[in-house]
């Protein structure tokens, strides 16, 4: 009786609930929208720019010079959020989000409007690594495990709506689809009310040091990873576009389909979390490498449609796959740090793969034998997962 009289009384533990882990999907699903909403109008920005020296490589920088500058900068968006605040810094990043995501509705040339997009991968570098660290700091566990795969199985249905949305859109112009921007003010007031920053105790002045030989491999075979990621994202237009289709709806369409692929693989996460990255890693690269391949040697587009949804589903599941595995043994004060290095790397990635697809391309002198390239790189890859991810690494489920 005595000794529960002598405890001091400690505050209520704020608990996360479905209206925390809404919101918090719905910010990761931006990273997804800077990466694909334009991805169907790409071809039409090309002919508008057509008398721009240049412009058969500067357009498509306008999709993935986002990817680049999340790449170098999540590291350090990773740090500030360690070492200060993450939902401070989440709630600045969504307003000057919307800012420069719709800028090209009324900027006129490429120059401005490649520099709006490195604003918005600037952004994109915060939200997406204060969604992720946010999710890791609310829950642990098995539910941790569960609501990363989540946020991967969100964003790839986002990025189906986004495609669909994109290419609907870009009927009316190139120009239209930057709107959909405009979405991250919405997010902004909620997440303003409802998000808290995490009590952590104590702060040190200094931050404790990162595991890096724990982070080094994941973080290397997800900067591979990236590259396969994205390959499609960006070229599956071009391929639909040398094969005859010209209308942005049908190319939005079949990039939709891939996406709806890519849900499911990441869909499957929840079930076979249990398993060790050793063993899922190779199955992931093997279905993009397959996938690939098949879009590779497709004569027409109802087999490069099968193709990319091959692709799709083994993309689907790479990515939270790679993410849980770097991610789960991380304290507080690494958790933004180390999902800041991974989302670098990731991004870095991203934007390395059109520009490897490009030199595939100068290689084999075409676009879809540079994608079957691409295809023994991701095999190769799925073999190399299997020799250098150690066996004791633990089942993706284990996080505290």
């Amino acid at each position: 009786m005595s000794s529960q009289l002598d405890t001091p009384p400690t505050a209520p533990v704020r608990e996360a609930g479905p209206a925390q882990l809404a919101l918090l999907l719905a910010g990761s699903c931006l990273a997804v929208l800077g990466a694909v909403l334009i991805a169907p109008v790409l071809p039409k920005m090309e002919d508008h720019f057509a008398g721009v020296s240049g412009a058969d490589v500067l357009v498509p920088i306008v999709l993935t010079v986002p990817a680049l500058i999340v790449g170098l900068t999540a590291p350090f968006a990773g740090v500030v959020i360690d070492a200060l605040d993450r939902k401070r810094l989440l709630i600045a990043a969504l307003i000057v989000y919307a800012v420069a995501g719709t800028a090209p509705l009324y900027l006129s040339s490429l120059g401005p409007i490649i520099a709006s997009r490195a604003v918005v991968g600037l952004c994109e570098a915060a939200i997406m690594t204060c969604c992720t660290t946010l999710i890791a700091d609310y829950w642990s566990g098995p539910k941790r495990s569960r609501y990363l795969g989540l946020q991967t199985l969100a964003a790839t249905i986002a990025a189906t709506v986004f495609l669909a949305l994109g290419g609907a859109l870009g009927a009316a112009g190139w120009r239209t689809p930057f709107w959909v921007y405009a979405v991250a003010l919405l997010l902004a007031v909620p997440m303003a009310k409802m998000l808290w920053q995490p009590a952590a105790g104590r702060r040190t002045e200094k931050l404790p040091p990162l595991p890096w030989r724990e982070l080094l491999t994941p973080s290397l075979i997800t900067l591979f990873g990236g590259v396969v990621f994205y390959a499609l994202i960006v070229q599956l237009s071009f391929v639909l576009d040398d094969l005859g289709v010209t209308s942005s709806a049908a190319i939005g369409g079949v990039s939709a389909a891939m996406s709806l692929a890519t849900a499911a693989g990441s869909a499957s996460f929840a079930r076979l979390s249990g398993r060790r990255p050793r063993t899922l890693l190779p199955i992931a690269f093997g279905l993009a490498a397959v996938g690939l391949l098949v879009v590779g040697v497709a004569p027409g587009v109802p087999l490069v449609t099968i193709g990319a949804m091959v692709t799709g589903a083994g993309t689907g599941l790479l990515l939270p796959v790679l993410l849980t595995w770097a991610t789960n043994r991380l304290r507080f004060e690494q958790r933004g740090r180390g999902t800041g290095l991974w989302t670098g790397f990731l991004f870095v990635g991203e934007f390395a793969s059109p520009l490897l697809v490009a030199a595939f391309k100068g290689a084999t002198g075409d676009l879809q034998p540079a994608l079957s390239v691409l295809a023994a790189v991701a095999a190769a890859l799925a073999v190399i997962s299997l020799l250098v991810v150690p066996r004791t690494a633990a089942p993706l489920n284990v996080t505290d």
